[in-house]
């Protein structure tokens, strides 16, 4: 049947109740509020149960896998729209947490790819581009996932996707169950002094539904910015959102007429033209007119929504092929995640050191979201400050991440693997030279302290 509007508007209408369902599922079943499932990956997961590519029962489009592509675009506008890139905010007192969330991230990347080059490659006949999808599903989570796979699929190679959503979706398994074994594990040696449980998570973190007060919901997820007689304010940030997408659609098709040897990605000119509108309106000191807020509940929006068409759109035959591959990468990526948490992280990151890296585990194999609940459990008053530091800490991962999710895949697709574990394995290394570099520094002023105070 030929796309048209009306076929957008039904499957609009099915994600729409598949999230729906979702969400009510969550609300309602204490399993899934003990593994913390969002309610995108449970809509996602019906969808792929109940969609074209199994029962067949939902009657979803031929162009579900292509929303990923937009959607990511729209994520990535956002991104541009609202965050600080100011490095300089970073001091000594963070600077091993964010040296250990770029090395978490790097590493990922690194050795996946040696172990495909190396191993997977050459006994199972692994595509290199296989390298890429531990990093893209679980330091990625679902949007680096729809980047990768959008990239890879115009390269040629369709099943890419439907690999990188399993990996996303693996990864945020990994990282719920992975991370509730650790915390109980924290508790039981003293490292998690203020464990409390997955029972003392609030109820709106198990749930997924804030409590209303006075017939008012806790948390606004934007602000007014235009009087409703001039425009709407929130048509307003979904018109800039959309604005930037669509204008990085129509330079990402004239760079494909000029440049035809060389595709680029569309989230990536989406972020640079994202930043280009950004630097417009503080030219014309009209940045109070971009809501931040606004912005990145429309990029969450996005993200579910992502989560929704990705994992409904997986085929699994095309997984099935790779599926002994995908499983040692997976096993190893675990094993990289466990080493560097419970081996190094007592190493580089000082006190609070389990907090810190139980927040990192959860975002390292998943989503933010998960490393806020799994610090829920390990702290569950915030006394660690984990989250205030990560706020400056991740600013520097955040560089290696769009750097990543950019350049790899067009790497890789020109056959420039082996450079890929090159240079992620050099900045792995740069980041555990500089996390202990940190920590010497810190031990130093520590014991200095010490020395004052005991003069006096």
């Amino acid at each position: 049947m030929e796309f048209s509007p009306w076929s957008l508007l039904v499957d609009a209408g099915l994600i729409g109740a598949l999230l729906a369902i979702g969400t009510l599922l969550r609300a309602t079943f204490k399993p899934l509020q003990d593994m913390m499932i969002p309610a995108g990956v449970i809509a996602g997961v019906l969808g792929l149960i109940l969609g074209p590519n199994v029962l067949g029962w939902l009657p979803f489009s031929d162009q579900l896998g292509t929303y990923g592509s937009v959607l990511i675009a729209a994520v990535f506008a956002c991104m541009a729209l609202t965050s600080d890139f100011n490095l300089t905010k970073i001091g000594r007192s963070v600077g091993s947490f964010a040296a250990y969330g770029v090395l978490m991230y790097a590493a990922q990347v690194a050795v996946a790819m040696v172990l495909v080059l190396l191993v997977l490659g050459p006994l199972l006949g692994s595509p290199d581009y296989l390298g890429i999808m531990l990093f893209a599903g679980w330091a990625g989570g679902f949007g680096s996932a729809a980047a990768v796979g959008s990239a890879l699929g115009d390269a040629g190679y369709p099943e890419a996707a439907s690999i990188a959503f399993t990996s996303a979706t693996v990864g945020l398994l990994v990282g719920v169950v992975g991370g509730i074994i650790q915390t109980r594990w924290g508790a039981k040696h003293g490292h998690a002094r203020a464990y409390a449980g997955t029972k003392e998570i609030p109820k709106d973190l198990r749930t997924g539904v804030l409590d209303i007060v006075d017939g008012k919901q806790t948390q606004p997820i934007g602000n007014h910015l235009f009087s409703g007689g001039t425009i709407e304010s929130l048509t307003f940030q979904v018109g800039l959102v959309a604005a930037v997408a669509a204008g990085a659609y129509g330079l990402n098709t004239l760079l494909g007429q000029w440049i035809p040897a060389v595709a680029f990605p569309l989230f990536t000119i989406a972020f640079v033209v994202g930043l280009i509108v950004r630097g417009l309106f503080s030219a014309a000191r009209a940045s109070r007119f971009i809501d931040q807020d606004s912005i990145n509940s429309l990029s969450g929006t996005a993200t579910d929504l992502l989560m929704v068409c990705g994992i409904a759109s997986v085929v699994l035959s095309l997984v099935a092929d790779q599926w002994l591959a995908l499983t040692i990468l997976f096993v190893v990526g675990l094993a990289l995640c466990l080493f560097l948490g419970l081996v190094l992280a007592p190493r580089v990151l000082g006190e609070g050191w389990f907090e810190r890296q139980i927040f990192t585990w959860g975002w390292s194999t998943g989503a933010v979201a998960t490393g806020v609940a799994l610090l829920r459990i390990a702290d569950p008053k915030l006394k660690s400050r984990t989250l205030e530091d990560f706020s400056v800490a991740y600013l520097p991962v955040l560089p290696v991440e769009i750097t990543a999710v950019t350049f790899v895949p067009l790497l890789v697709i020109a056959g420039a693997a082996w450079a890929v574990a090159g240079i992620w394995g050099a900045i792995t290394v740069a980041a555990l030279i500089v996390s202990f570099v940190f920590l010497r520094l810190n031990a130093r002023d520590g014991a200095r302290a010490g020395l004052v105070s005991a003069s006096r």
